[in-house]
């Protein structure tokens, strides 16, 4: 089902003039980042008829790389608006007479970091991505967000979808906000999946302290070396496997704005006594070696979720990327029964 009126119109790209005239009109943009947000399909448009014309500017950036994944993907996102004014990309995949399933963003990443997990779920959902506000192809506001903000983004989308009940899987951050549904709105989300997350994380010192270095930071690249060494075990970062090359990508294109903001929400957050008040089925998912939201944290939520499982893989941080059979076993396996 779509909301009328908040998608992306259409547009048709007629190439005109010298290839020099296209490298110009790219070069006049003030940043790549607006740039993509406010063009997008016309852009797309051209690179799909065109692509010869703009790999050059592709290789010769590591950011500029992320934009032409992201215009090979833009045919299949859709926007949506906050009733604050913040856009919202997202997408389906599967039957639409399936139950929803809504899959909720890492901080730092896309969608995308479900990707080969779609293939599998939508075999029997219809599966809901959204890049969370701060991200991808959705807007990021200057300021802090607030894991309420981030929840309400989720609740708003579905009603501009008219969708009633889902099923909700999110992973860190996206746990986060999977707890704050949870426990504000429990009619709206029928099987709940925590992953690789924490009701807490404090102390909140630590993360002001992340506020002004993104902020002050000239580039994301020690942002994105810090989050990958939090994410992945040695063995694929040394050498560097193509999938963390992937994520790589994510994070030096993420806005240092939307993760500020992010990490705002993060900071402020404390549902260790709330999530008491979950009452939808939950599955807690956690990793073995992982050390931001660390086993602890995760059998903390499921002692504290009345008839709560636990899951314990063997992974770092992203235990969906890391383990994907046993995290997809499990996954299908609370969905279905």
């Amino acid at each position: 089902m779509r909301a009328d009126g908040n998608h992306m119109k259409s547009h048709r790209f007629v190439a005109s003039g010298s290839n020099r005239s296209i490298f110009q009109f790219v070069e006049r943009c003030y940043s790549w980042r607006c740039w993509i947000r406010e063009r997008s399909q016309v852009v797309r448009c051209a690179f799909l008829a065109h692509p010869d014309l703009f790999l050059p500017l592709f290789r010769c950036s590591r950011k500029l790389s992320v934009v032409m994944d992201h215009l090979l993907t833009m045919n299949e996102l859709s926007i949506f608006t906050t009733g604050d004014g913040c856009r919202m990309a997202y997408r389906f995949d599967g039957p639409a007479d399936r139950p929803v399933l809504v899959l909720s963003n890492s901080i730092g990443t896309t969608l995308n970091m479900w990707d080969i997990q779609v293939q599998d779920l939508s075999k029997h959902f219809r599966i809901l991505r959204y890049d969370t506000r701060g991200h991808g192809g959705s807007d990021a506001p200057a300021g802090a967000y607030s894991i309420a903000r981030l929840g309400r983004d989720v609740i708003e989308l579905l009603d501009a979808l008219n969708i009633g009940r889902v099923h909700f899987c999110g992973l860190s951050l996206g746990g986060m906000v999977g707890q704050w549904l949870g426990i504000h709105t429990p009619d709206r989300i029928d099987r709940l999946i925590l992953c690789n997350t924490s009701s807490f994380l404090g102390p909140t010192e630590q993360w002001d302290g992340r506020i002004a270095s993104v902020l002050e930071a000239e580039d994301m690249s020690e942002t994105a070396e810090m989050f990958l060494g939090y994410w992945f075990p040695l063995r694929m970062l040394e050498p560097e496997s193509p999938v963390v090359g992937t994520f790589r990508a994510m994070l030096l294109a993420t806005d240092r704005q939307g993760l500020a903001g992010c990490y705002a929400a993060v900071r402020d957050m404390d549902m260790r006594r709330t999530v008491a008040l979950i009452r939808s089925p939950t599955m807690v998912i956690a990793g073995q070696f992982d050390t931001v939201t660390l086993p602890s944290h995760s059998e903390l939520i499921a002692a504290t979720v009345s008839g709560s499982r636990s899951v314990i893989l063997p992974a770092v941080h992203l235990s969906n990327i890391e383990c994907p059979a046993a995290f997809m076993s499990a996954v299908l396996e609370f969905l279905l029964s």
